[in-house]
């Protein structure tokens, strides 16, 4: 069946490629949210670079607007508006097609909003109909009417859909849909469905084929990427077991058998999935980077109990001793809450104790931002703005702290660098990253692009490494 439904897609693909034929049209996209969302995005650029449509960077020159949405915080929710009400002159002035999917319109509040506030839109798609773009957008162009293509059953994984990666040297690769966590605060589970592992067998096919055209690093995405087929195991769902692949621990060591590809990192895990075979694979795998992300979220035991996300405390510090001493010179990065319902000051300060105890080398801290239709939500302690703001500016200057001390270990040390292109900031410079993510920014000839070099770090700059090639 979902053979049948890409190919019918394909279709429609072709109808609009024959209708836009000579008429040189473009496209402009908006991507808000995690690496998934933007793997989705790389597959909806994909098809319509499939129907003939040029990606245009000035949406004041496109001929379709699409945005990609995500609804983890709420400040995505205003540059969504904000953007469509930018929008709405040039719909008026050239008839831009304007089309939104996502995350956040799985949502019913948004779309009504959408539906009543912004009557201009065209498309509406959810994540379980990204794939049916290419007919939604026929229907839209020839019917002239509004499309809204949202379900809310767990979709199907389609395989065989085009796709427009955004590097020519790494590569993300979808290994699983969809989250059984119900943690509290977050709305995925609601929007993203329940967890779908695709088959190992499409994975590794995907894998060599980024490797056959030269990539050299892919990051394994999911919502709970380390509980990789552990629905289908635990409910006797049917999948094609593949080189005898039936856990994350497994597919990561046939990934890291891939001639080509020199790097292997996966987003996102889950402590409580880090079983000693996961853990084992990292260790063995020379290829898989040994940065791992270990979202703690917070570290007091009752908030994380209300945070339903089934560890304490002291099990997470285990668990990252247990890495620690498994894993040759492993090195993590986290994700922080602060500021979630009912949390205390005393509590919040459990929370500083473990970043000080581990010492990330990355920490990414948000602030609790309320979405309807999660449990959080309805909570009635609720943190006040100003002390959410005051804890997360206590908890930056200790992360900030760290990161100058946790640089200094890499002057005078020689680090493998996979170098991506010039530097943003300075074109006479060359900028890649290190196995721990750490950028590096040096000075070099452009044929090291795309390559991984030994680099000599000679200084730390808080948020980059400058290094030299080594003679």
């Amino acid at each position: 069946m979902t053979e049948k439904e890409v190919n019918i897609q394909k279709e429609y693909i072709e109808k609009i490629r024959e209708q836009i034929k000579n008429k040189n049209l473009k496209y402009n996209i908006l991507t808000m949210g995690c690496q998934l969302n933007e793997n989705d995005s790389e597959k909806l650029c994909g098809m319509l670079e499939e129907m003939g449509y040029e990606r245009e960077e000035n949406v004041k020159n496109a001929d379709i607007c699409l945005f990609n949405t995500c609804c983890v915080r709420e400040n995505a929710e205003d540059k969504l508006f904000g953007k469509l009400g930018e929008l709405k002159k040039l719909k008026e002035e050239k008839g831009i097609i304007i089309a939104i999917g996502g995350c956040m319109m799985q949502e019913k509040h948004i779309t009504d909003k959408i539906k009543e506030s912004y009557t201009f839109v065209d498309i509406i798609f959810g994540t379980h109909t990204l794939h049916r773009f290419p007919q939604d957008l026929y229907l839209s162009m020839q019917e002239k009417r509004k499309i809204e293509d949202v379900i809310d059953i767990d979709g199907e994984i389609y395989e065989g859909l085009p796709i427009k990666r955004d590097s020519s040297i790494k590569a993300s690769v979808t290994i699983m849909n969809g989250c059984n966590n119900f943690c509290t605060y977050c709305i995925v589970p609601y929007v993203r469905g329940r967890e779908r592992s695709r088959n190992p067998k499409d994975i590794l096919e995907e894998v060599k084929k980024l490797a056959s055209e030269g990539y050299k690093e892919v990051t394994l995405l999911g919502q709970n990427v380390n509980s990789y087929l552990r629905v289908e195991r635990e409910k006797d769902i049917p999948f094609e077991k593949y080189e005898g692949i039936d856990s994350f621990a497994k597919l990561l060591r046939a990934v890291n058998k891939i001639d080509g590809i020199e790097r292997i990192r996966f987003v996102s895990p889950h402590p409580k999935d880090f079983t000693d075979d996961v853990i084992d694979a990292i260790a063995d795998c020379e290829k898989v980077c040994k940065l791992i992300h270990l979202p703690l979220q917070s570290g007091n035991t009752k908030v994380l109990k209300e945070m339903n996300r089934r560890y304490t405390k002291e099990q997470y510090l285990e668990l990252v001793e247990k890495m620690k001493n498994k894993i040759p010179n492993l090195t993590l990065s986290t994700d922080i809450i602060v500021g979630f319902p009912g949390e205390t000051d005393e509590e919040f300060e459990d929370t500083l104790d473990v970043v000080r105890k581990v010492k990330f080398e990355q920490v990414y801290m948000f602030i609790y931002s309320r979405r309807v239709g999660t449990p959080a939500d309805r909570m009635e302690n609720q943190i006040a703005e100003e002390d959410k703001h005051r804890r997360f500016n206590k908890l930056k200057e200790l992360v900030e702290s760290q990161i100058e001390e946790n640089n200094k270990k890499y002057v005078g040390t020689t680090q493998k660098v996979l170098v991506e292109g010039e530097s943003k900031n300075n074109s006479d410079m060359l900028t890649g990253r290190t196995d721990s993510n750490k950028v590096v920014i040096f000075e070099g000839t452009k044929d090291l692009v795309n390559k991984i070099v030994d680099l000599k770090i000679v200084s730390e700059h808080m948020w980059y490494l400058k290094g030299e090639v080594e003679k």
